[in-house]
């Protein structure tokens, strides 16, 4: 890597155009406190805000990829007794879905490598990316379920569109564990790795490809995506011509056509 930083609940890389958030509790099992998310929130903007960053990977040190939600730090907001105490934790879980919400908001592609077990909050977080790959002896589970609490960070409003209505309730409505090979078979994940080493290789792999295309169309396909999720097959329609009719003709593009004719790979600026 050529760059490395972090302090709390994460450290990041940075290795060309790819910037590395890993998860860095594993004492706790990556477990998410009330300073993973904030702090999550702001190094999304920052990766949105660098030019240099064109896509981000998500992954974890440790035994595992996140145990979820900090309960011991969640108590605290779990005891509102009164009107006011009650509004409270209504705008704190606010607090918390945008911190979620700032991954799918960050125009940059964003990968999730999942080692191991993923749970509650950990699903929330994966359902905000664009792509999800896991190695084979991971498990995931939606389970606020099973703890009495109904899923109110993003898997509830993202995950039947990656993987169906009808998993997505089965799972939901368990909260059981799954396992890579059923997240596989569903769309939740497109890929299984062997083991870690082989997962940190192949979401490299996977990000150095994206990162090589011209990065403005990139971040414009993943707004049309977004789009087209909230939106619908016409409305998707219209916004995509309005798109490419906004950034084109661009010097990428003549970079791609001069490439071609050059028989080389091309070289993108973002312009």
């Amino acid at each position: 890597m050529s760059d490395s930083s972090g302090s709390g609940p994460f450290k990041v890389e940075k290795d060309g155009h790819v910037a590395w958030l890993i998860l860095n509790r594993p004492e706790k099992r990556n477990a998410m406190g009330l300073d993973f998310f904030s702090m999550l929130a702001e190094h999304m903007k920052r990766f949105d805000e660098d030019p240099e960053v064109r896509v981000v990977v998500i992954r974890a040190e440790g035994k595992c990829f996140t145990a979820g939600l900090d309960l011991v730090e969640a108590a605290a907001i779990l005891s509102g007794t009164t009107a006011n105490g009650r509004e409270t934790m209504r705008r704190k879980i606010m607090e918390l879905q945008e911190s979620i919400s700032a991954i799918e908001q960050c125009r940059k592609p964003v990968i999730a490598a999942v080692h191991r077990h993923c749970i509650g909050g950990g699903v929330d977080m994966l359902s905000a990316c664009d792509i999800r790959i896991a190695t084979e002896d991971a498990i995931f589970a939606i389970r606020e379920t099973k703890i009495a609490i109904i899923a109110d960070v993003g898997t509830m409003q993202r995950m039947p569109a990656i993987v169906g209505d009808g998993w997505f309730r089965e799972l939901v409505l368990t909260g059981r564990d799954f396992t890579a090979a059923e997240a596989l078979a569903m769309g939740f994940i497109t890929r299984i790795c062997k083991d870690r080493e082989a997962l940190n290789r192949t979401a490299g792999a996977l990000a150095a490809e994206i990162a090589a295309n011209a990065p403005l169309t990139v971040q414009g396909v993943k707004d049309v995506i977004l789009f087209n999720r909230d939106n619908g097959v016409y409305p998707g329609l219209r916004y995509v011509a309005q798109k490419n009719s906004a950034q084109l003709p661009s010097d990428d593009l003549m970079e791609a056509v001069t490439a071609f004719m050059e028989k080389r790979d091309p070289e993108f600026k973002g312009n």
